[in-house]
């Protein structure tokens, strides 16, 4: 996760967090190493998942599975958003020496 998470209320009472998710991976791409980078817009929508949102840390090491779509249906706007179905919390060992 890449900074602090911002919630709102919509008229109808919906709770929408939204943040900006870091992503970092190794792939492969035509048999070679590739390394993918991307910051990519998070909205989760409805009191469950806003609320684990609000909760995470800046700096959290989170796993989002949900759709991609337009981030609004302007004609000619094409952002994209990631749109969570679930946010899990990745839990990483620390190594003290």
């Amino acid at each position: 996760m890449a900074g602090a998470c911002e919630t709102r209320v919509t008229p109808a009472g919906v709770p929408i967090s939204r943040f900006l998710l870091d992503h970092h991976s190794g792939q492969q791409e035509a048999g070679l190493p590739r390394e993918a980078c991307c910051r990519i817009p998070v909205m989760a929508c409805g009191e469950a998942l806003a609320g684990v949102a609000r909760r995470l840390a800046p700096d959290a090491r989170i796993r989002v599975q949900g759709f991609v779509s337009r981030a609004n249906h302007r004609e000619g706007e094409y952002r994209l958003v990631l749109h969570a179905a679930r946010i899990d919390l990745l839990v990483t060992e620390s190594s003290e020496d």
